[in-house]
């Protein structure tokens, strides 16, 4: 368990930094300071996966998650203008988003583990990004979920009116444009964690003298 601890802690710091930084909007509000730090989950654990395993990796990901549910209830007692600091739906579709699609990374990368060394990190982490975004932004600000809680301030409604998309396009619903931005820099740190992917896994893994 002790060769665990590195990944542990920096899972935990990954997970607190983004749930601090999504409370700080950038670019519009299209974005937070939050989604330029979370997709660094995905690096976490694939390197765990790589050196150690997918039960290694697992572990990790299941103290990320207890820490993220930690900070979504201290933010739920947190109240603000409008609110809660964290809505219960928001609770919910980041805890499920995290643990499905971590648990979807590990897989995807046990299954590519054996080709190049940039295959599996890289699309595990595309394929898992993709499902991270749209379970969280779908239960946290979809009118689908409108109903999941009676409690006014679960609904978001501010997150369902229709805008330009991306400021720019057709009309749609703001969750979309905030999904898509997302995913957008999940896929562009998806391609810059592979830097240091390569550098980390080769000094944890080259032998000892």
């Amino acid at each position: 368990m002790t060769k665990l601890i590195p990944g542990v802690i920096a899972m935990a710091i990954v997970v607190v930094a983004s749930n601090i930084l999504v409370q700080f909007l950038i670019f519009g509000g299209m974005l937070t300071w939050g989604a330029f730090t979370y997709p660094l989950a995905f690096l976490v654990t694939d390197i765990m996966n790589r050196v150690y395993g997918a039960t290694a990796a697992r572990k990790v990901v299941y103290v990320g998650l207890i820490v993220g549910i930690t900070c979504s209830l201290i933010g739920s007692q947190i109240m603000l203008e409008y609110g809660p600091a964290v809505a219960l739906r928001v609770a919910i579709g980041s805890a499920s988003a995290f643990l499905v699609a971590q648990l979807l990374d590990i897989a995807v990368f046990n299954r590519l583990r054996a080709g190049s060394w940039w295959k599996a990190p890289l699309v595990s982490t595309i394929i898992s990004s993709i499902v991270d975004t749209v379970i969280f932004f779908s239960i946290a600000f979809s009118s689908l979920f409108n109903g999941f809680s009676a409690m006014a301030a679960d609904q978001i409604i501010w997150a369902q009116d229709a805008v330009p998309f991306l400021n720019a396009g057709p009309v749609a619903p703001l969750w979309v444009s905030l999904a898509v931005a997302d995913w957008g820099v999940k896929m562009a740190i998806a391609l810059i964690a592979l830097v240091p992917f390569r550098i980390i896994i080769g000094r944890m893994t080259q032998p000892t003298t």
